[in-house]
């Protein structure tokens, strides 16, 4: 293999040429597939992610106290597959600053979850005294500019408020928010439950799941709240989009295929006497079949390389967005297949030039 591709190299250098138009239609391919449809990709990518923000993937399922839904459904939903996130909330507890008895009322609710990272309490506390954490709106509300104190709930609790969190997207609803952090160890009642789904389209069965596993008292109380709707939509958009980025890919590189074997062709061409001199010297067909797909692959390597660092520095001047990696690396894989596969033409016949034809002597 190493002696193929230095007789590939060698080759490639005998023929600046043809191999610099190689390397050129190469680049030129990833230049125009990256600032079409990796443009695409990117608007694609940004356009999901918005859609994404908005909620796609949140089921929200909200019930009265008569209902009887309580914290322990959480233990239940484990078994379900396709759940990225699940928390409980209590029913909204007016609570005020406790240096300001007749201060703002502030809505506070007790979430449970195995997951407080998700909330953006990354050190969760020991659960032994109330302790709550609240965003700034709610924060402002209380009075408690520093983002720490002591609040008293109108149950008669006293919590400590010991830091400030970003609501996330799906409790926006709940703004001004302050949460206190509930042990699951004993069911408590509950009056919302978000589930985040792994995949928009998994909003539809997993709503009927948790439905039924939520042991309500009375159904009639339930209600759920998803946006299955905006996920057909998200799911809608990404197909057709794909299509299209597809469709102009494919197209880029028929048409870059058919030049590089054009330009390979006509280089077999001008050197058949090479080709036989190389036969009558013992040289195989697979040698020479790997020679001259050992010399393609070199030049489409260096081809691939140009045409991201110019693809890329045109995007970055002109403030396009970029492609992920994912589509950057599988497009210039695409574009090495492609022109090896071209070379494979061209290959077979130089292997089959007669040493004795091509070394005539008119």
């Amino acid at each position: 293999m190493i002696r193929i591709m230095r007789e590939a190299a060698a080759a490639a250098r005998s023929q600046p040429v043809a191999s610099a138009l190689t390397v050129l239609v190469v680049a030129a391919m990833l230049v125009t597939v990256m600032l079409t449809t990796g443009k695409t990709v990117a608007a694609e990518q940004k356009v999901l992610a918005s859609i994404d923000d908005v909620g796609t993937r949140a089921i929200q399922i909200l019930s009265d106290d008569a209902a009887g839904v309580t914290s322990d459904v959480l233990d239940r939903m484990e078994n379900i597959d396709g759940i990225e996130w699940a928390g409980a909330f209590s029913s909204a507890i007016d609570a005020t600053n406790l240096a300001t008895p007749d201060g703002t009322r502030v809505p506070v609710r007790y979430v449970f979850t195995h997951d407080l990272a998700r909330l953006g309490i990354a050190n969760p506390p020991t659960l032994e005294e109330p302790t709550g954490y609240a965003t700034s709106e709610a924060l402002t509300q209380f009075g408690l500019v520093d983002g720490s104190g002591a609040i008293r709930l109108t149950s008669g609790v006293t919590a400590t408020v010991s830091g400030r969190i970003s609501a996330p997207a799906f409790l926006a609803g709940f703004e001004p928010l302050t949460l206190i952090p509930a042990p699951l160890t004993s069911p408590h009642v509950v009056n919302a439950i978000v589930v985040i789904a792994k995949e928009p389209q998994l909003v539809a069965p997993l709503s009927s799941a948790v439905m039924s596993v939520l042991a309500a008292d009375d159904p009639s109380k339930v209600t759920v709240q998803t946006s299955a709707t905006l996920a057909q939509l998200r799911s809608l958009i990404q197909a057709q989009l794909a299509s299209s980025s597809r469709v102009l890919v494919l197209a880029v590189l028929a048409v870059a295929t058919v030049l590089i074997g054009v330009i390979l062709y006509g280089l077999v061409m001008m050197r058949r006497k090479d080709f036989g001199r190389r036969r009558a010297l013992g040289a195989t067909r697979s040698f020479i079949v790997a020679l001259l797909m050992g010399q393609t692959a070199l030049l489409s390597a260096i081809g691939v390389a140009l045409g991201l660092g110019i693809s890329t520095l045109i995007a970055i001047i002109s403030g396009d967005p970029l492609p992920g990696i994912e589509f950057t690396l599988a497009t210039s894989v695409l574009a090495l297949a492609a022109a090896v596969a071209a070379a494979i033409f061209p290959a077979a016949v130089a292997s089959t030039r007669e040493p004795i034809r091509e070394l005539r002597v008119p």
